[in-house]
């Protein structure tokens, strides 16, 4: 699981049926300094499947990979990363 920030949305102009009924957001991944604020911290873009309805600027736990379909077991979607939990705040302790 990774913490990234919302940057915008996606359009589909084709799906298929079984991703209906959620959106899709981009959103970028955060490193250790991108959690500071800092946007070197940041890495490429990924689309994710959005059923808890994020929005730009949101930080979200993604699940990618085959953890991303398991929400929805034993039915089979087309996902490579889902939001699984819009975060309220994420406290980053210093490094001593």
């Amino acid at each position: 699981m990774r913490i990234m920030e919302v940057i915008g949305r996606v359009t589909l102009s084709r799906w298929v049926p079984e991703v209906s009924g959620a959106s899709w957001k981009l959103a970028v991944p955060l490193l250790h300094t991108g959690l500071n604020g800092d946007s070197a911290g940041r890495t490429e873009p990924v689309v994710i499947y959005d059923e808890l309805g994020a929005g730009v600027g949101d930080l979200l736990a993604v699940t990618e990979s085959a953890e991303a379909s398991a929400p929805f077991h034993p039915q089979v979607k087309p996902i490579d990363a889902y939001n699984a939990a819009i975060l309220d705040a994420v406290v980053v302790e210093p490094t001593v």
